[in-house]
């Protein structure tokens, strides 16, 4: 268990420093911050023209109800950070098996005595820490929107929203190793991992167009559906698990991946 454990932090040191070292990181690091700021301002001004809207029409007598701004302002730019995601992480995620396969080390790790779920676990935390810390300096856009709003928004829905955000990543990473353990591709495997993700996001959508068990069963797969539910503020514990399974999937099967080249390597 001790060797196990060594092992894991090994690769999760080794899969982070090359985050950290990596010239390409730091560049989806910037172009991930530009963007964020400016869809933090359209969000910002968007919650803020809807507000005076509402206000607009309670003077005129119109009965509308009124908006909770900084709770919609959360809400909305989680949303756009949750989609402007799908984009980013299927990059951080191409090079995690690929560029091994490339570089001739993947056969030296599925040929070690280091377990194959010790590797993927170890992967995709160190490439799930780089994106939160990534994330990290975001927080400060909402800290300044937020402080000495009256009243406070909840604690609870702050920190299930980010949680959302966070297990939505796990989940698009772990799918991401998986599929950059079958190609040596960086670039292939951004391409399928964003298709991948594309339909899970949008799979609610085409769930309306099937009835009964299918559709709901449809409905129920969508990342988008699940993460809604966490921006949102609401604790459904069916969200946890979809995602928990994704994250378990993904792990399955690149650990399975590996196998099989271990086995063809025998």
């Amino acid at each position: 268990m001790k060797m196990l454990t060594y092992n894991f932090l090994a690769i999760y040191r080794r899969e982070l420093q090359s985050y950290f070292a990596s010239p390409l990181a730091y560049a989806i690091a910037t172009i991930y911050w530009i963007l964020a700021g400016i869809l933090f301002k359209a969000a910002f001004d968007g919650v803020i023209d809807q507000g005076n809207y509402v206000d607009l029409q309670a003077q005129s007598g119109v009965p509308i109800p009124p908006i909770d701004v900084p709770y919609e302002l959360l809400r909305t730019y989680l949303g756009v950070m949750g989609s402007l995601s799908l984009f980013v992480l299927p990059i951080l995620s191409m090079g995690l098996y690929a560029d091994e396969r490339k570089r001739g080390t993947l056969e030296l790790l599925a040929t070690s005595p280091i377990t194959n779920w010790a590797v993927a676990i170890g992967k995709l935390l160190g490439v799930l820490t780089f994106f939160i810390t990534m994330s990290l300096p975001l927080l400060l856009y909402e800290a300044i929107a937020l402080n000495g709003v009256n009243p406070p928004v909840q604690l609870s829905v702050i920190l299930l929203g980010h949680l959302g955000l966070i297990l939505l990543a796990a989940s698009v990473l772990s799918l991401g190793m998986f599929v950059s353990s079958l190609t040596d591709s960086t670039i292939l495997a951004a391409i399928l991992t964003f298709a991948l993700v594309l339909c899970l996001w949008i799979v609610s959508e085409l769930a309306k167009n099937f009835g009964g068990v299918v559709g709901d069963a449809l409905f129920n797969l969508s990342l988008l559906k699940h993460y809604t539910n966490l921006v949102q503020g609401v604790v459904d514990t069916s969200s946890l698990v979809l995602f928990a399974s994704y994250i378990f999937l993904g792990i399955f099967l690149t650990a399975q991946s590996i196998d099989a080249l271990r086995f063809q390597r025998s």
